[in-house]
């Protein structure tokens, strides 16, 4: 498949039914060319900007892509709307036309040995949140791995996730969902939330995606100009200083039906999340879903 810009046709389809792209005036249609202007350079990592109003899934379209030999490194696939995105564990992740950002990116971090690639979906998360926190002017925190939290009136709230996908033998797929616009009666879940619902001065689109992308750019050439490491990169401190799981009681959810709970003192030199449990044992979590506990 070959990804189309539609979001270049500027005529505007009549807004008789759901389905127009001037069908929710607040919620314009994302413009190809303008993020094209503003994000494709050179000298910068960003290789292209394709736009689709509706697929199944930005990441399996652009592992599809790479697998076929038809993306370079730093193309940009988002879709208006996703029918079947995925989030971590093979979780859905549905929300309504032009609502937020979905939009996936390929990677290929050459120089870098693969037993740090684990880093790419932590980096991706703290390039979002940094360039969320810059442009919509809200507070963002990380949840480990990779989700991205907001404050709605007094509850964290998950506004925004990552997906790391391998792509051939040399790239990763980077999938991102951002909730930009969605309102109360829109949520998919309780626990989910948006920019708009947590007072973002700023919810157009166009802004926010240059702000993340700016920022996921930056991130992205310091760790890559150092073979990864994230302590010379910076990356493993800014991380730790925004997640917002260190420091709390959490339950790791672990493959085979294991779970451990503790406190989370750490994110170690591999990304992995530290728990030191009620037995006193430190126990690196690399793999799971990990749920924060309410205080007693």
């Amino acid at each position: 498949m070959t990804p189309r810009d539609d979001a270049d046709n500027t005529e505007p389809e009549p807004a008789t039914g759901g389905d127009g792209r001037w069908s929710d005036l607040d919620r314009p249609p994302l413009n190809a060319g303008a993020l094209r202007r503003a994000l494709v350079r050179d000298s910068g990592l960003w290789s292209g900007v394709e736009v689709v109003r509706s697929t199944g899934s930005t990441n399996a379209d652009l592992v599809a892509l790479a697998g076929e030999g038809k993306a370079e490194e730093g193309l940009i696939l988002l879709a208006e709307e996703q029918t079947a995105g995925r989030g971590r564990l093979d979780r859905q992740w549905t929300a309504p036309v032009r609502s937020g950002l979905f939009f996936s990116v390929l990677l290929k971090p050459a120089g870098v040995p693969v037993t740090r690639w684990g880093w790419l979906p932590l980096l991706a998360g703290v390039g979002v949140a940094t360039g969320l926190a810059r442009a919509a002017g809200i507070d963002t925190s990380l949840k480990w791995p990779n989700d991205v939290l907001v404050t709605v009136g007094d509850e964290e709230r998950k506004a925004g996730g990552i997906l790391a996908e391998r792509a051939g033998e040399d790239g990763v797929v980077i999938g991102i969902g951002i909730n930009v616009t969605l309102r109360e009666d829109e949520l998919p879940v309780p626990t989910a939330g948006s920019l708009a619902l947590a007072g973002a001065t700023r919810t157009d689109r166009d802004s926010l995606l240059r702000a993340v992308l700016r920022s996921l750019e930056r991130w992205y050439l310091r760790w890559q100009a150092v073979e990864g490491d994230p302590v010379s990169s910076g990356l493993q401190e800014t991380y730790a200083a925004g997640c917002a799981t260190l420091g709390r009681m959490v339950r790791a959810e672990l493959p085979g039906d294991r779970s451990v709970v503790g406190e989370a003192v750490a994110v170690d030199g591999d990304g992995r999340l530290v728990l030191a449990t009620g037995e006193g044992v430190q126990e690196p979590v690399g793999a799971g879903d990990v749920v924060h506990l309410r205080p007693a």
